[in-house]
């Protein structure tokens, strides 16, 4: 018994040195990671706004590929609206015509 006790505390010390490990790394991540946002703001503003136009874009172009969209009138409204699947299509149109709180 006295051999599984002094291994259960060796193998309760290694974890403890390992978890002391692991959160001063992730500290280390975390200064190295906040410095690196403090230093160029300006290229994360950048790859953001690119990634945003990039989506838009590659959403123009799927709206483009549609058939419906391609005999668009101008006294015709079209509207489109994307929801997650725990929403069905009625609920969405309630809340789009104001008979529904969104909450």
């Amino acid at each position: 018994m006295n051999k599984i006790s002094e291994q259960a505390a060796r193998v309760e010390a290694e974890i403890k040195k390992l978890e002391a490990m692991g959160g001063s790394i992730t500290g280390m991540g975390k200064q190295v990671r906040d410095s690196v946002f403090a230093r160029f703001p300006v290229v994360f503003v950048l790859l953001s706004t690119f990634g945003l136009v990039a989506t838009l874009y590659g959403f123009e172009k799927v709206v483009d590929e549609v058939d419906f969209f391609m005999n668009i009138q101008d006294d015709h409204i079209h509207l489109i609206l994307s929801a997650s699947p725990c929403n069905s299509v009625s609920y969405m149109m309630q809340v789009v015509k104001g008979k529904s709180s969104c909450g």
